[in-house]
Parts: C-alpha cells; sequence; structure tokens
C-alpha cells in the first residue's frame, strides 16, 4: 500500500509538470513496464523507476554485460511476478529501489539460496542526512517524500549481506565506502541505439535549430526536475554576455523555472519541456555550447554523473561545466572542454568560446573522440566489474 501511495503521488506530479499529453505517457510507460517479459539469465537488475536514470543504469549496463558474454534482464520493483526471479539468476542489482515489501520477499530468498546482491547509486540518495542538500526534496508533495524517508535504497546499502556496491563516480564511491562496502565504479555509457541515432543526425543534418544559423545559441539541458538552483549559480553570468553580445541565445531544455530576470530576454531564449530521446539529441545537435552548471560545495551536485558532457561531445558540442571532481576528472580544461570553478571563470571560457568558432569546432571535436572512446557500450572496459561478476556465476 505503500508503494501505491508514493506511486500515485509521482503520476500526480507528473502529470502536473508535464500536462495531461506528455505526462499521461510517462506515467502509462511506468504502467506498462510492470508487465515487462523476464526470462532467466546470469544477470538481473531491479530498478525503481523509468527514467534516465533507470535506462542508464539497468538497460545500459545490461547491454554492455551482454557484449561481454553476459545473459541479463531488467525490470521495474513493480513487477508482480518478481519475488519469482530469485531461482532464474545468480546476481541480483538493485538500483535505487524502494524497501518494499516486495522487495524484502525478493531479498530473503536470494539470501537463502546463497546469490549475490549488489547495490547501484547514480545519485546521493540512499541516506537521508543529505536530502537538505536537495532542492528538489523540498518541493516535493508529501507522497513522493515518503520514498526518501529511509534514503533510497538505504536499507539494501546498510544490510551486512551485501558486500559490494556499484556507482557512477569517484565521489559517490567516496561515500558509499563509508558504508563499509566494495564499490566499483560503472560509468554511465551510450548504447548502440544511441550512437545509431547520433550518427543519423549528423549525416543527416538533423540538427533542431530554433534560431537561425548566425546566432550562437548556449544550451542547458536539465533533465530531470530540480536543477534551478544549479541554473542560478550563473543567471548573472548569462544575462551579462546576453547584453554583450546581441547575436547570444539560450536554449533551456527540461522542467526548469528561471529567474524574472530573464523576462526582457524571452525574445532570445526558447524553452522546451520534455521530448524523446532522438529529438533530445537533435536538439543538442543544434546548440553551439553546452552548459552543465551545478551548486558548489553541495554533496547532491557533487554527486552527479559526467552525462551532460558527454552526450553533447558525441554531436561534437563544446561544454562548460562547474569544476566538481567528477567533471573535472572527465574534461581535459582547455583541450575536449571547460571547467569553471568560479563566475569569472564562467565568464571567461564562455566567453572563449562565443567569440571564436574555430574554437568551438576543436574543443567539440576533441569531445567527441573522448565520448566515443571512454562513455561507449561499444568500447567498454569495466574490466573489475566484469571479473567481480564471473566470481559470482562461476
Amino acid at each position: 500500500m505503500r508503494l501505491l501511495i508514493i506511486k500515485f503521488g509521482k503520476a500526480i506530479h507528473t502529470l502536473k509538470r508535464d500536462g495531461l499529453w506528455n505526462g499521461g505517457k510517462r506515467v502509462l510507460g511506468s504502467f506498462l513496464a510492470m508487465f515487462k517479459r523476464v526470462g532467466a539469465g546470469d544477470i538481473l537488475f531491479i530498478t525503481g523507476g523509468v527514467g534516465d536514470s533507470a535506462r542508464y543504469r539497468t538497460t545500459h549496463v545490461a547491454q554492455e554485460l551482454e557484449l561481454h558474454g553476459f545473459k541479463c534482464a531488467t525490470t521495474i520493483q513493480d513487477n508482480p511476478f518478481l519475488v519469482s526471479y530469485a531461482k532464474k539468476f545468480k546476481v541480483f542489482v538493485f538500483h535505487r529501489t524502494l524497501y518494499s515489501p516486495n522487495i524484502k520477499k525478493l531479498i530473503e530468498k536470494i539470501k537463502l539460496q546463497g546469490k549475490e546482491i549488489i547495490f547501484d547509486t547514480d545519485d546521493l540518495v540512499f541516506d537521508r542526512k543529505y536530502l537538505e542538500h536537495m532542492d528538489f526534496f523540498k518541493k516535493m508533495n508529501v507522497f513522493e517524500k515518503k520514498l526518501y524517508e529511509n534514503g533510497v535504497g538505504g536499507e539494501i546499502i546498510r544490510d551486512d549481506y551485501v558486500k559490494v556496491c556499484t556507482t557512477t563516480t569517484s565521489y559517490l564511491a567516496n561515500k558509499i565506502m563509508e558504508e563499509g562496502k566494495r564499490v566499483i565504479i560503472v560509468k554511465n555509457k551510450v548504447p548502440e541505439s544511441d550512437l545509431e541515432i547520433v550518427e543519423e543526425i549528423v549525416r543527416d543534418n538533423l540538427a533542431q535549430r530554433y534560431f537561425p544559423l548566425e546566432r550562437i545559441v548556449v544550451g542547458y539541458f536539465s533533465g530531470a526536475h530540480g536543477h534551478d538552483k544549479d541554473f542560478e549559480t550563473i543567471e548573472d553570468v548569462l544575462i551579462n554576455l546576453l547584453d554583450k553580445y546581441q547575436n547570444l541565445r539560450l536554449f533551456l531544455a527540461g522542467p526548469l523555472e528561471i529567474s524574472d530576470k530573464f523576462d526582457k530576454y524571452q525574445e532570445r531564449i526558447k524553452k522546451m519541456s520534455y521530448v524523446p530521446r532522438k529529438n533530445n539529441y537533435m536538439n543538442i545537435a543544434g546548440v553551439d555550447i553546452n552548459i552543465a552548471p551545478l551548486e558548489i560545495n553541495n554533496p547532491f551536485c557533487e554527486s552527479k554523473s559526467e552525462l551532460k558532457f558527454f552526450e553533447a561531445g558525441l554531436l561534437g558540442v563544446p561544454t562548460v561545466a562547474t569544476a566538481t571532481q567528477t567533471f573535472t576528472e572527465a574534461i581535459e580544461d582547455g583541450v575536449d572542454g571547460f571547467v569553471a570553478r568560479n563566475v569569472n571563470e564562467w565568464t571567461q571560457k564562455l566567453e572563449k568560446l562565443i567569440i571564436s568558432g574555430n574554437l568551438r569546432k576543436n574543443i567539440g571535436a576533441n569531445a567527441k573522440i573522448k565520448a566515443l572512446a571512454v562513455y561507449t557500450t561499444r568500447n567498454s572496459q569495466s574490466i573489475e566489474y566484469y571479473e567481480y561478476l564471473k566470481s559470482k556465476i562461476g
């Protein structure tokens, strides 16, 4: 019942945020995912939802593992047949799952059979003490907040039976190690299906531009909700640049609420909510500069992966990102992107890209090389993970 109440609350929020049509499609997709057929194999990924996080941490990782000889399946925790899968697999990866009665029963069965449980997270949501740093938590309805009351997957990560966890970044790995776990970093990667979309966009010139070609477009792709404060950190930078460069335009994608400071620039700003994955890549291809601002010294923001860098990189679009530990590890500053530590650096590095088309082209080309080499299932080399899984599958 508790899980149903939470799902009901999330459905209400989705419909309110995305509208009846787009929100309804997302809610329906979540419902239909409950009944997706699950066969047998080596590894079962169980996730709490159906959004981008679930896609990257279950579907994409499963596809990576299959390229290396593993047999994988994915499902969501709402699957009514979930408990019966205990006998079909040898390793179970729980990604951001709520500790529902069904999850508890499944874990009990796994333990009785002596099989492997791995906890996976791509966000700092497993410990409720970090919720004060999560801006969107304050905006959640009472039903959604129940999802986080013990931390998402907190019961699983604190279970002594669980010895190994996987995650996306060094920062998150260090936080999980504080729980006494061995941690294996498995980076987010794009699968072949995404690369086919990207190649089609480049080949057929399908970039979606909402302003004339002579305009320089800075794009921000917020993805999930809860990034208003991140964007606020560079609002004044963007406003100053809009005043200085009359050919500058902004493209803002996702559920972002911006300050009324931007009201006088309305004709120079294009806002768009959720779109299908192919359209999102087309929109990225249509901007000249990608930005990834985050709050400094915020643990929740520090835990974010470099996804915004490599998705733009695949399309040759240069990125300026906040200099978190993750982005400074991923980006070679001034070579395949830029990282900014303060307002002055944001201004300087954005200006360099605004002024120079050649710099945008060179930085974007280098970003593409890195994205293809490091962040695709095609070139995946998560050796430590593969070896560990082999030891548990036999």
